[in-house]
């Protein structure tokens, strides 16, 4: 019954938040003469992506009554904070040289706007659902003395929108330097705004006029990149795999021969190698239950993951579905929630664990603790800064409900059913009563060398695709190849899984019994390269500045580059108890 009722306020807040961008003008038809809807979003600078505020905190021309657009879920998330712009841009009517204002600026105001122009503010507005930029000024060097420059406002926009029969097309924005007001001098000013708007024809049909924006990223020579990255990641994998497999097996069947013919020679004789720790190499982990939450965990976000990629590969997330990728990683999370329990919960009563309510306490807070701790500071910056990314305090409870109502029931009854399961651990070999005491190992064996190993090939097999991700998580790129995305990512969980499976294996021919957290620790390592490509891509590759810019972008960075850890640490972990039990069933093990 729980279930039933988790399920139908989903579907209702799919129905009121998910879909929500659409109430105006729903089927973007318009006759001449029509309003067409034109909203104002945010401004900010343009080089930090994150620090956006909202249109009328700049002293623009404003309607007397501003009216707000209701936002869906993802679109308050995004930042996203759509008011009423004062443009009137009628279907197919041109206009030249409309007066929009006269506004006398204050000397408060000039500052304000010269801070604004010297940090390249651009706004962002939207008009029947299609996105247009524009800056707001410029800061023009003088031709005599470069030293010296003056800071421009731009009082002129000319409007150029497409059409094709009733369907708005495309718009572009143009602003004219000749048309522009100096504020460079501490002084009052009077500016009056205007506008113009020119409409033509075209033939591009209304299904396609979102096909604008993900153009960029499918040029030609940036599909040459994208697939000179994906050759480069299968040559690896298939080197790796081939390289591993045949080592592996050419070992592996040398081990198996020769413990063969140990137990039928000599019985007494001393066993080496990994045959020798048969004893304690299923004796279960420390910290049983953190290890279990670690595991539950990240198999949850790997769902999460694979079910955002077939939203993505059957496109859901085109350019500019305002919101839609926020929505849908708020619900998947919550809906996978009872994967992590019933993972944990199982896999910590196969560990003899005792306590398995506590275990799934650990579950639920292991990832949701330090996201929701980084969320509270970087809020509480955003507020400071008075920027759009500050949560209205409704979609706080909105989100705070859907974890009350739907993530907190579906993880628990994801442990009741892990629980109730009833399977027990399949060890191939009995564990003995006390551990063996592990062998002095060389300091290449031990755990970070060994991580350092692991991150490095999964690392260089994706980190071609992770500057176009970056540039558009925090630039203004606009990433729309799934395809090739969804490719990449198998190829890093196959790499994550062999590399992790051959080193477990060395690991345990140099009589080192305690794989279990080290696979982990292995599989993950590729969020702490990812991590330092973050401090690279900040430094080297962006100009992101303050610190509003700087705590977003690694406070979040640090939380995504964390769940990595987990999501590849257990596809790590699982590769390696599947070899493991693979090698000791098929020796006999007295």
């Amino acid at each position: 019954m729980v279930g039933r009722l988790d399920v139908a306020l989903l579907f209702v807040l799919l129905l009121s938040c998910g879909f929500g961008a659409e109430a105006d003008a729903s089927d973007h038809r318009y006759k001449a003469g029509d309003h067409v809807p034109l909203y104002a979003n945010k401004v900010g600078p343009f080089h930090n992506p994150s620090e956006t505020y909202r249109y009328y905190d700049l002293p623009f021309c404003s309607p007397d009554h501003i009216i707000e657009k209701k936002e869906a879920l993802g679109e308050v998330l995004n930042g996203d904070r759509l008011v009423d712009a004062p443009y009137e841009l009628n279907f197919r009517e041109d206009k030249q040289s409309k007066s929009l204002c006269k506004k006398t600026m204050t000397k408060g105001d000039v500052a304000k706007i010269r801070d604004a122009v010297s940090k390249d503010y651009y706004f962002q507005m939207f008009y029947d659902d299609l996105p247009f930029w524009g800056f707001i000024g410029k800061v023009e060097k003088e031709k005599f003395d470069p030293s010296e420059s003056k800071c421009l406002l731009f009082k002129h926009i000319h409007f150029e929108i497409l059409y094709n029969d009733d369907h708005v097309i495309e718009i572009n924005v143009q602003t004219d330097p000749n048309l522009s007001v100096d504020i460079t001098d501490d002084k009052e000013v009077e500016v009056d705004f205007s506008y113009s708007v020119s409409w033509k024809k075209t033939e591009i049909p209304f299904e396609k006029r979102m096909e604008k924006y993900s153009k960029i990223s499918s040029m030609p020579q940036h599909l040459e990149i994208h697939w000179f990255s994906i050759i480069n990641s299968c040559v690896t994998v298939l080197l790796l795999t081939g390289f591993l497999a045949t080592i592996l097996m050419r070992v592996l069947k040398n081990d198996f021969i020769r413990y063969s013919h140990d137990e039928e020679t000599s019985e007494d004789q001393e066993e080496t190698g990994w045959k020798y720790i048969h004893g304690d190499v299923f004796r279960f982990p420390k910290y049983k239950s953190l290890f279990a939450a670690v595991i539950g965990s990240g198999t949850q976000l790997l769902a999460l993951t694979m079910f955002i990629f077939l939203l993505a590969l059957v496109g859901v997330f085109y350019p500019y579905n305002r919101g839609a990728l926020f929505t849908a990683l708020v619900v998947i999370y919550a809906l996978t929630s009872g994967i992590a329990g019933y993972t944990a919960s199982n896999l910590y009563l196969q560990f003899e664990g005792a306590n398995w309510v506590r275990n799934l306490l650990l579950t639920g807070c292991l990832f949701c603790g330090p996201l929701f701790m980084t969320f509270c500071f970087l809020n509480t910056v955003a507020i400071a800064y008075s920027a759009t990314a500050a949560l209205p305090f409704g979609t706080i409870i909105v989100i705070l409900l859907i974890w009350m109502l739907v993530t907190s029931p579906l993880l628990v009854l994801g442990g009741v059913a892990g629980k109730n399961s009833k399977a027990e651990f399949q060890a191939p070999c009995r564990t003995t009563k006390y551990p063996r005491e592990i062998p002095q190992l060389l300091w290449y064996r031990g755990t970070i060398p060994q991580m350092a190993m692991a991150g490095f090939l999964p690392f260089s097999a994706i980190y071609i695709e992770l500057y176009y991700i970056f540039a558009s998580v925090w630039g203004h790129k606009i990433y729309t190849i799934y395809s090739i995305l969804f490719i990449v990512f198998i190829i890093l969980i196959i790499v994550t899984a062999f590399i992790t499976v051959a080193l477990t294996y060395f690991q345990l021919a140099a009589e080192d019994h305690e794989w279990w957290w080290r696979s982990v620790l292995c599989g993950g390592s590729t969020g702490f390269f990812i991590l330092f490509y973050c401090l690279y891509y900040f430094h080297a590759r962006s100009d992101m500045s303050g610190f509003m810019q700087t705590s977003f972008f690694f406070g979040y960075m640090a939380c995504i580059c964390y769940g990595f850890f987990l999501m590849l640490g257990t596809i790590g972990f699982r590769a390696s108890l599947i070899f493991v039990r693979h090698i000791y069933r098929s020796i006999k093990c007295e």
